[in-house]
């Protein structure tokens, strides 16, 4: 019988190992090409900038501030975050999550809260 709890403890330590290696680790930035020229400032203007750090997401048209993070059971991050939008006054709430990309796991997909993919991030050198 205590091999039984021995074997149920091993596996759940197992499962939470993978887990948390499965985890997204936003503590170096994430960009398309344009995204990460511009990951310590302004340097390019580019229609497609996409750059996603610890503290923030940004595109060419907005500047979104994370509030709030919060890790899911499947490994994705879900982002409660208030945006700064051209053209537009005041701040958006906006919720985002982030997950590895299905092609290639070393990218990450950025979701809107219909689902709808905003883009593919991959991280900066």
């Amino acid at each position: 019988m205590h091999a039984v709890h021995v074997a149920i403890a091993a596996a759940a330590l197992l499962a939470a190992g993978q887990a948390s290696a499965a985890a997204i680790d936003l503590s170096k930035p994430y960009g398309n090409k344009s995204g990460c020229i511009n990951k310590n400032g302004q340097q390019v203007l580019a229609e497609d900038m996409l750059l996603l750090t610890d503290k923030e997401f940004i595109t060419v048209a907005s500047a979104c501030t994370f509030t709030e993070k919060q890790a899911q059971a499947d490994g994705s991050l879900v982002v409660k975050s208030l945006c700064d939008a051209e053209g537009e006054e005041g701040q958006s709430p906006i919720q985002f999550t982030i997950r590895r990309s299905l092609k290639n796991a070393k990218r990450l997909v950025i979701a809107d809260e219909d689902g709808m993919v905003m883009g593919e991030v991959s991280r900066c050198r």
